[in-house]
């Protein structure tokens, strides 16, 4: 494999976890900053509603499109006519923050030794996640648990209602880094997204899959990682 001049990252599962998500706890803290609420409903209310929204919405990410968190955030405390004390933006920090808690066991094994040693051999590095998150709270948390990481743009894919595999996503980070595919491998957890995405691309596809390949053998070709120290190793 060629070394590369930038390896993009994934970020849900291959940079950073969710391994104790609950949005209803998520939107009791959102309640805290409700200051109008003449329904009078409460957070359970409000994250089924929020649950109903996204269940619909589940057939345009099937189809390849992107709804974004701000959407329903907004639709559904403007339909309720609840008012917060706090922004649009605000409300879905703390909604995630307290949904997904900001620890430690958010990191997945050895990302920080990994970024450090990325910059140190002056290998680029930048992130294309699915995600509904704004591109705005996704480097947020990225940053809060990852200091120092180096990333030079952080790609949310509802900031352009498009999903990986869409190739679209990967030629967009190109442009960003100015480099063509050839000098950029993208590593992710998810192979029907990442590998093919990246693949179809031109980019260098990394599996990262800590519990072992099972695509092993299947197209398009990949390289494959069960942990992130690995990746160092590759580029020497």
């Amino acid at each position: 494999m060629k070394r590369p001049k930038m390896i993009l990252f994934d970020y849900g599962g291959t940079i950073l976890r969710e391994p104790d998500c609950d949005f209803l706890r998520g939107e009791r803290a959102v309640f805290e900053h409700v200051v109008k609420n003449p329904r009078g409903l409460t957070p359970e209310d409000m994250s089924r509603f929020e649950t109903r929204l996204y269940r619909e919405w589940d057939a345009a990410r099937k189809l390849g499109f992107e709804p974004g968190e701000l959407q329903p955030l907004r639709f559904k405390y403007e339909f309720n006519e609840i008012e917060l004390d706090v922004s649009l933006a605000e409300a879905e920090n703390i909604l995630w923050d307290n949904a997904s808690p900001l620890t430690e066991d958010c990191r997945t094994p050895h990302i920080l030794e990994a970024l450090d040693a990325l910059r140190r051999s002056g290998v680029r590095s930048g992130v294309v996640s699915n995600i509904g998150w704004s591109a705005a709270a996704l480097r947020r948390r990225i940053d809060l648990l990852l200091p120092d990481n180096g990333f030079e743009f952080v790609i949310a894919s509802c900031a352009y209602g498009i999903r990986k595999p869409d190739r679209r996503l990967f030629d967009l980070a190109l442009r960003k880094a100015q480099l063509p595919p050839e000098d950029v491998w993208f590593c992710g957890d998810t192979f029907e997204t990442d590998i093919v995405g990246a693949a179809a691309a031109g980019l260098t596809p990394v599996f990262y899959a800590p519990g072992g390949d099972p695509r092993e053998g299947e197209a398009p070709q990949h390289a494959v990682i069960t942990d992130l120290e690995q990746l160092v190793e590759m580029i020497g």
